[in-house]
């Protein structure tokens, strides 16, 4: 069991996106002393490829805490920079590098993350989307303690969620942030008072997260329509599911599932209207509610229509 008493005050914070916003500021709100926030350095952004500020650098600053954005972690020059804030324990949220066995070791009450899953379910990069991805019913947020492994670290206190038939990775993603958040401060509260109780992680029942690639958003209607759905949410906002359609590619969003038996080619189109595409799949009726052409904004199929015409009976992936 870990008991911390109050020796959790020197606190140094590592994150980069939008999703280690919410943990960060969770633990502003809770008051906590936050020495430094590290996250990395300000990238070209937009059409215009000025630099523009992670999103955890903009809300620390506000907050007058130090930033820190090293390029490079596994320096000595680096780690010298760290001991000499003397931290108690190091906070991850979503920082995006493998942190190196001798920072994670560096404060004496070590380093523990806040992961977008269920642990050991779904290790890696992308454990949000892989959710979607396979149709699970549930996800959550897992405060573990980090250790060398790709999240194999002890679990100290799991938070779950459903997820909805309508969730997307991005819908999630705001989900996840602010239990992550809402679960750090608990966490946190729970080592003070000696009730977090550490648990090894049942490596037999681990499935991997691995990065997304383009590769993926390629529709296969053969598939069944629930399968499709869950590729298309998983997907969204990247890399995008997409169909082709006239030589040119057609990204859908919003699926629902209709459960009828089939009787067209999977991947016609056999209504085009204000409801949405209605594709037939390898098992089942796809509706999509939104479409996106090559060089055109996201938008739903009846204002699509309104602008260009998809016939009734062509078939998707031709």
């Amino acid at each position: 069991m870990i008991d911390m008493g109050e020796t959790i005050n020197r606190i140094i914070f590592m994150g980069t996106p939008d999703l280690a916003v919410a943990s960060l500021q969770s633990l502003i709100t809770n008051k906590e002393n936050i020495v430094a926030v590290i996250t990395q350095p300000d990238r070209p952004k937009g059409r215009g490829r000025h630099l523009a500020p992670p999103p955890v650098k903009v809300l620390a600053e506000d907050a007058g805490i130090p930033v820190l954005q090293p390029e490079k972690i596994k320096t000595e020059a680096f780690l010298n920079e760290i001991r000499a804030l003397a931290p108690d324990m190091i906070i991850v949220a979503a920082y995006g590098r493998i942190l190196p066995e001798a920072l994670l070791s560096l404060p004496p009450l070590g380093t523990i993350n806040v992961h977008g899953s269920l642990l050991p379910k779904y290790r890696g990069a992308a454990p949000i989307q892989w959710a979607v991805l396979n149709g699970e019913k549930e996800t959550g947020v897992t405060i573990m303690q980090m250790d060398a492994g790709m999240d194999t670290g002890d679990i100290l206190l799991p938070a779950r969620i459903p997820i909805e038939a309508e969730d997307t990775s991005g819908t999630l993603f705001e989900k996840l942030a602010l239990l992550g958040g809402k679960t750090l401060v608990r966490a946190l509260e729970g080592m003070r008072k000696g009730e977090i109780r550490p648990m090894k992680q049942d490596d037999s029942q681990s499935t991997l997260a691995p990065p997304l690639t383009k590769e993926q958003a390629r529709i296969d209607w053969q598939q069944s329509a629930w399968k499709i759905s869950c590729q298309i949410r998983g997907l969204d906002p990247w890399p995008k599911a997409y169909t082709e359609l006239s030589g040119g590619r057609v990204r859908l969003f919003s699926p629902t599932v209709q459960s009828q038996q089939v009787h067209e080619k999977p991947g016609t189109i056999c209504a085009a209207d204000k409801e949405g595409l209605l594709v037939a799949t390898g098992d089942g009726y796809l509706l999509a509610r939104e479409v996106q052409r090559d060089g055109s904004n996201r938008m739903p199929v009846e204002a699509f229509l309104q602008g260009q015409k998809i016939d009734v009976g062509a078939c998707f992936g031709n």
